[in-house]
């Protein structure tokens, strides 16, 4: 068991802040997510998460994931003083860091998530793994699925998603994943590349225009540049901003200023 004490790190913030969508509250109190292949178990705490996994597990994979060897506490210290908005969201979001999701995941999380609400979108994510990924066993006995791969999926038809309730999007999903198992976008190679480079090269994928591709590039590549754009931030930008976010100061960290706004909106201004 690993301790992870929660100065700017919060589990049930980056669970409801829409970039992850297996990571999730049990009913049992604790918190659970599917990343790659794997499986953690947590719990939270008022001063400590615990991270239910061995300290090889750790060092050689959560603790990238959560990006835990980024001080976060830098990117808040960069919020112009005079900005009262981006200085109360981020207080309020700032438990939240970018986690470092597969690219492959991603892609299809968010062509998913077009037009659809987070909790019909994990419903359907766990209908996929259930049908094409492979069922694994936990520690503590239970069962869940990995995300299924796109030679997986690159099998499945488009009458079979549609029938899984993916409407519109099944035809997005059935081409783009025969694009990633030909090799016709190299998955890997997105890593190595730039910003935009990345995000012109995601855009080749049917269904995925530049809000999708951003999301991927922001919560898989980690491209901290990246600022998706959704009615949420598109309200907040326009009425907070005049239209136009400053993003020269926060060159390196938008997409984390993006993080703490739109958690905000979602979640704050409930408690207002």
């Amino acid at each position: 068991m690993i301790t992870v004490y929660n100065k700017n790190f919060s589990i049930p913030q980056i669970c409801g802040s829409g970039q992850c969508f297996r990571l999730d509250r049990t009913e049992d109190g604790f918190y659970e997510v599917m990343a790659y292949d794997r499986y953690l178990k947590m719990e939270v705490k008022p001063e400590k998460t615990l991270l239910y996994c061995s300290e090889e597990e750790y060092e050689g994979f959560w603790k990238g994931y959560f990006d835990l060897d980024t001080d976060y506490g830098a990117y808040l210290s960069r919020i112009d003083r005079e900005d009262a908005y981006l200085r109360k969201a981020a207080d309020f979001g700032s438990g939240i860091r970018i986690l470092r999701q597969d690219v492959w995941e991603m892609i299809i999380t968010f062509i998913l998530s077009q037009q659809n609400n987070i909790p019909r979108i994990k419903g359907l994510i766990q209908i996929l793994g259930e049908r094409y990924g492979e069922k694994r066993e936990t520690p503590d006995g239970k069962f869940y699925h990995t995300f299924p791969d796109a030679e997986s999926l690159a099998r499945a038809t488009e009458e079979e998603l549609r029938a899984l309730k993916l409407g519109y999007r099944s035809r997005y999903i059935c081409g783009t994943a025969k694009m990633a198992a030909s090799g016709e976008v190299d998955l890997a190679g997105l890593s190595r590349m730039e910003y935009p480079e990345a995000r012109e090269e995601l855009m080749k994928f049917p269904g995925v225009g530049g809000k999708v591709a951003d999301c991927i590039c922001l919560f898989a590549l980690h491209q901290l540049d990246a600022f998706p754009v959704d009615t949420h931030i598109k309200k907040v930008v326009d009425s907070q901003y005049g239209g136009r976010f400053p993003f020269s100061r926060y060159k390196g960290c938008a997409g984390i200023m993006q993080q703490y706004i739109f958690y905000y909106d979602l979640k704050g201004e409930a408690d207002k």
